[in-house]
């Protein structure tokens, strides 16, 4: 029997697997993937931003781990020998109404406890000279990377340490009893003291298997990204943000840096009709017919109409996708979106119809399952990883002092 069967092969199964390990360093545990190998969704389909944590609500979950992350994903590189650039972030307002949302955003900088610089449009324009706006906020610390390559890291460290990953090895069943939970997978059968799952797009799906309602249900949205030709690798010194519409549930599209010298455009955020539905072909008539009987989803779905129908036309015609763009960055053209993949963000979705904004996770007795992580957690997968170890901790000792003789 395992001590620890961790499901997930992403950044934060690795992260709660690497840590779980040096924290019970003798115990036995288990990392099952059902791909053959790890990073193979959101993390290695995501902007491979370090985030700063500017957006995140005070106090949140979010905003703490985010700032922690930050610091934490650049130590661990350092340590690796992981390339990483912090090449800085720059939120660009364009016209009057969103000079005014930017204020906003200085304030929650301020309260989030970020380093940053208020810009002038000269004082943007010097610093981005093919970048327009009327004015802009600096915020030094964001950084991009490679999130696979960390999380190859990761899972590296864990097998060094002595933890077993078994890739192609997807969960098909489990059963929580009072001394273990059954993790039934197309690899056999393998029984744990204790469980985390940290399974993405399947989060809900999981957490049903234990006979448990979620409370949420999982909204799978694709974003989908253009690259700009080699000769634009320069366009840009920094990551440029646009200042986010209230109204909107996501950020809007941006211009990213990339580790290997590129330039990405990009997300929008259209519905996806498969879970992991990472092509406009991608359909799944069971996943569709989950979604319309949701009412939390068709909540959404009904508030978020007229946004996500423009998202969706914007998907379908690149003319409206560039105007978003050329809002701050005027010179580019059709020519030079060209095509990158996509990546499809696991949203939980409550059942009154709102997008779950923060992280969440749901606990049983011997099973800890992370159920909404959103951007940013690939940055913050070291302190999610600690935070679960540390709740996995007060469950160990719960149950030892439950079993204790009197």
């Amino acid at each position: 029997m395992h001590d620890f069967v961790i499901i997930g092969g992403g950044i934060l199964g690795m992260s709660t697997a690497m840590q779980l390990k040096q924290a019970y360093p003798e115990h036995r545990m288990l990392l099952v993937e059902k791909e053959a190998g790890a990073a193979h969704h959101q993390t290695g389909h995501n902007s491979g931003v370090i985030h700063a944590g500017v957006y995140y609500t005070p106090g949140s979950l979010k905003a703490r781990f985010c700032l922690a992350g930050n610091r934490a994903t650049k130590a661990f590189c350092d340590a690796q020998g992981i390339a990483y650039d912090t090449c800085g972030k720059l939120l660009v307002a364009t016209n009057d109404l969103e000079m005014q949302r930017m204020q906003a955003l200085w304030e929650r900088t301020a309260a989030n406890g970020l380093e940053r610089e208020w810009l002038s449009a000269e004082e943007l324009h010097e610093r981005e000279p093919n970048i327009t706006g009327v004015g802009g906020i600096f915020v030094p610390s964001s950084g991009i990377v490679d999130f696979a390559e960390v999380t190859r890291a990761m899972a590296a460290e864990f097998q060094r340490l002595g933890g077993e990953i078994r890739y192609e090895c997807e969960v098909t069943g489990l059963k929580e009893r009072r001394q273990e939970v059954v993790v039934t997978t197309s690899r056999g059968e393998f029984p744990s003291r204790y469980l985390v799952s940290c399974s993405g797009l399947m989060a809900d799906r999981v957490v049903r298997m234990l006979g448990q309602d979620p409370g949420f249900s999982i909204c799978p949205f694709r974003g989908e990204y253009y690259r700009l030709p080699e000769r634009h690798n320069h366009i840009v010194n920094h990551l440029i943000y646009p200042i986010p519409d209230p109204a909107m549930p996501f950020l809007g599209v941006h211009l990213t840096r990339m580790i290997d010298g590129t330039v990405t455009v990009g997300p929008n955020a259209v519905l996806a009709f498969k879970r992991e539905g990472y092509r406009k072909r991608d359909v799944s008539l069971a996943d569709i017919g989950g979604m319309l009987r949701d009412p939390g989803i068709l909540k959404v779905l009904a508030r978020n109409l007229r946004p996500g129908l423009a998202e969706m036309k914007n998907s379908l015609y690149r003319r409206g996708y560039l105007e978003l763009v050329r809002k701050y960055c005027p010179t580019l053209t059709l020519d030079d979106l060209k095509p990158y993949p996509a990546g499809v963000r696991a949203q939980a979705v409550s059942r009154d119809g709102r997008l779950v904004d923060d992280f969440l996770f749901v606990k049983t007795p011997r099973t800890l399952n992370v159920g909404n992580a959103p951007s940013p957690a690939a940055t913050s997968a070291l302190p999610i990883g600690a935070h679960i170890v540390e709740q996995v901790r007060a469950q160990v000792g719960d149950e030892r002092r439950t079993t204790a003789p009197a």
